[in-house]
């Protein structure tokens, strides 16, 4: 499936240094002609950091995928029941949502998109951002690489001398994987290799 003829849900939680590089591949994203649908953890949501205001987030993606974002568990729960994307991707997909996706929990509007998405089994894509991606969040990773419908964008250490244990998404295969992903192929390496 071609991206200007779909429907993506673009979820943001709480890795909020790299909000930033989001916002460039949802508008991307954006520019491929697909038609992109924000949602935001109720944290992401509603906290101000050193990386911006909350505010100047939710502005920007309401500008550039032109629907106000979805934000409460009450307004993600019709993803599934009007069957609204072809793919939903988690960018970034934090440990704290990593381990709420592996063991059932749906306590927040990203949560429960999710749950609602892959009830029509379509393809959700994650783009890992943890500080303990090879720590407390590995365990969750295994268990998600063998769930079905679910693909990852490939990841890589992203300071291996001072944080031995994260894990970053490859930002520049993100749309190949949503590409890869709306096929329910998962890009390979998923450990990225470097270029």
């Amino acid at each position: 499936m071609e991206l200007c003829n779909g429907k993506i849900g673009f979820a943001l939680t709480g890795s909020f240094c790299t909000l930033k590089n989001m916002l460039l591949q949802m508008k991307k994203l954006k520019d491929t002609g697909a038609d992109v649908y924000p949602i935001m953890s109720e944290t992401v949501f509603a906290t101000n950091t050193r990386f911006g205001e909350s505010s100047y987030y939710i502005q920007e993606t309401e500008k550039i995928c032109g629907h106000s974002v979805i934000s409460t568990i009450k307004d993600a729960e019709p993803i599934g029941p009007q069957n609204m994307f072809d793919l939903l991707v988690i960018a970034p997909c934090t440990g704290n949502t990593l381990a709420k996706l592996a063991t059932g929990v749906n306590d927040s509007a990203v949560t429960m998109a999710a749950k609602a998405h892959l009830r029509n089994g379509k393809p959700l894509l994650l783009f890992v951002s943890t500080n303990d991606g090879l720590s407390a969040a590995a365990k969750n990773i295994g268990a998600l690489l063998n769930c079905k419908n679910i693909f990852f964008t490939p990841f890589a250490q992203d300071d291996c001398i001072k944080k031995p244990n994260s894990l970053v998404g490859i930002f520049d295969l993100l749309i190949p994987s949503i590409h890869q992903a709306l096929n329910y192929n998962q890009i390979q390496p998923i450990i990225y290799q470097g270029p």
